[in-house]
């Protein structure tokens, strides 16, 4: 059998509540060309490796603790055969089925993009305080975008929010070129390896896309504990990529704490929702600010990476 042309790498954790739909969602797509679909499990125990096994064309499994954001996605296409490689979390759904046609079609078109990533919208029972974020961020735009940087000085100038808004890339849905990642493989991260990534490519002299086209339904309403730790480790991170802090000083954190109680009680007002969930809302406005802060504060100071309880950071699907 000849290789196919594009693989689909999928890491899973317990993910047998979104599987289902997932995979029935990738049968449906209407492409002219062949595809597979790699998938690495975490040691499941909810009975996702049998509902993967005659689903998938290779299911690879490693030990729970093994999963790591960067190395656990080149293991997947080390097992892979396609030229591109979409990579996708287990509890993103394609929004049709032209999703993978249109994802893959800037790689096919201009040999220059290394990498593509797709828009998210959210799923239908997200809250009002996750559909307002998200809303903002760089991978819900109905506008496509395609980046490049001339060498490291052009990135190097720009103030580091702005170094990071030009390296934007997500793996939540994504496609890049087999040939770019041999290249340039994912390093070992606890989060943000996609991020990573796009910034070597883009000073590799390669382009970085973003197809609104190509969507998938996904977003999250997780414990105020999961968003704490896990911002404080985005944050961290993002001050080691790029000099990030966004909020540098106490009193900045207060501000922000504050203007983010006023942004998530008006959520709730307008989504009917003022009693429904006001202590999330409220303790977001607290866990948000203070990850970004102690996140950037614990790489500037040099101090030991923040640990979490049940492989937080482990996790597939962030």
């Amino acid at each position: 059998m000849s290789a196919p042309f594009v693989s689909i790498v999928l890491p899973t954790r317990n993910g047998a509540a979104t599987l289902s739909s997932l995979l029935d969602s990738i049968a449906r797509q209407r492409v002219g060309f062949s595809f597979e679909i790699v998938a690495v499990d975490s040691s499941s125990n909810d009975g996702t490796a049998d509902l993967l096994r005659g689903r998938v064309d290779r299911l690879i499994s490693i030990p729970a603790d093994a999963f790591d954001h960067g190395l656990t996605r080149n293991l997947g296409i080390e097992h892979a055969g396609g030229e591109l490689i979409v990579l996708l979390v287990q509890d993103a759904l394609p929004a049709s089925d032209s999703w993978l046609a249109r994802l893959t079609a800037p790689l096919i078109a201009d040999d220059r993009i290394a990498g593509v990533y797709a828009r998210q919208v959210p799923r239908p029972d997200a809250s009002a305080i996750t559909r307002h974020y998200l809303a903002r961020s760089v991978a819900s735009s109905d506008v496509g975008r395609t980046i490049a940087v001339a060498d490291g000085a052009e990135l190097e100038a720009l103030d580091p929010m702005a170094r990071l808004e030009r390296c934007a890339f997500d793996n939540v849905c994504s496609c890049i070129r087999r040939s770019t990642w041999s290249r340039h493989p994912f390093r070992r991260t606890p989060i943000a390896e996609d991020i990573e990534w796009a910034r070597e490519v883009l000073l590799g002299g390669y382009r970085i896309a973003y197809v609104p086209e190509a969507e998938v339904v996904h977003s999250h309403d997780r414990s105020t504990r999961y968003e704490l730790a896990r911002t404080c480790v985005l944050h961290r991170r993002l001050h080691e990529l790029f000099k990030l802090r966004t909020i540098p000083t106490l009193p900045l954190l207060a501000r922000a704490i504050a203007s983010s109680l006023v942004v998530h009680l008006r959520c709730q007002t307008q989504a009917s929702r003022v009693f429904d969930g006001s202590g999330r809302a409220i303790a977001l406005a607290f866990a948000w600010p203070l990850g970004q802060y102690l996140g950037a504060l614990s790489a500037a100071r040099g101090w030991t990476p923040f640990r979490f309880e049940n492989g937080l950071v482990k996790v597939p699907g962030r």
